[in-house]
Order: structure tokens, then sequence, then C-alpha cells
């Protein structure tokens, strides 16, 4: 998949909007940059878990990455955008948090779980069903 003008800027958006999650509630790899990427980027649930973990990779993945490389599966250019925007998200993400009350970062961290959570069943049901219901 080439890395053309909109892909980047939807990568920018994406890493940054991550890092700003990641900062803001503690949350931003699966949680945010798998959907995102799905929904956004067109890439598969595989490709974009090992686009996202390339992304992660000095710090916490490497072992895993080797997998999803090796099965090709992993957008190297992507990763890299992210990793960029992603640390910048995360950096204005943490002071946003740090001036909010517990309560209210709770309820950000809920409330993304619960968008996360919605998109990835109805895409799965939307996909099964079928096969449920033939």
């Amino acid at each position: 998949m080439p890395l053309d003008p909109l892909t980047l800027i939807s990568l920018l958006a994406i890493g940054l909007f991550a890092g700003i999650a990641s900062g803001l509630v503690g949350v931003g790899g699966g949680l945010i940059l798998v959907p995102a990427m799905m929904a956004f980027l067109g890439l598969g649930q595989h490709a974009a878990q090992g686009t996202s973990l390339a992304m992660m990779l000095p710090p916490v993945g490497i072992l895993a990455v080797m997998q999803y490389h090796r099965a090709g599966e992993v957008h190297w250019s992507f990763a890299a955008v992210l990793c960029v925007t992603f640390v910048a998200g995360a950096w204005a993400g943490s002071k946003w948090s740090l001036k909010l009350s517990e309560a209210w970062v709770k309820l950000a961290f809920g409330a993304v779980m619960l968008y996360a959570s919605c998109r990835m069943l109805c895409t799965a049901w939307s996909q099964l069903k079928p096969t449920l219901f033939p």
C-alpha cells in the first residue's frame, strides 16, 4: 500500500489521536490504532495489528512484530509515521489529563472503550451473520 498524501494525512491524524488518547486516558495501541487503520486505511485485522505492533516495536513487541513481519502483515512506513505522531499526541494528552479531575478521565476512558467495543462487535456481527443465518 503506497504512502500517498491522503494516506499520510490519515496516518498523521490517527497517530496524533491515538497519542492524545494514550496520554489522556492510557489507551492507544490496540484500542485506537487497530480499529482506525481498519476503518480509514482499509487494512485487514492482521495488517492493522502488525502495523500497530511495529509502531510500538522498540519498547514492547519485537517478538510479536517479527511474526507479523514474516507473514507480510506489517506496513513499516505507516508504523514510522504513527510512531512520531503518537509520541507527540501522548505528550499533549498527558498534559490535558493532568488538568482534568479523575472522574472526567474515567468518563473519557469508558467512552473510548464503549465506542471501540460497539464498533468491533457490530463489524464482527455483520461478518458472522450470514454464516449463522444462511
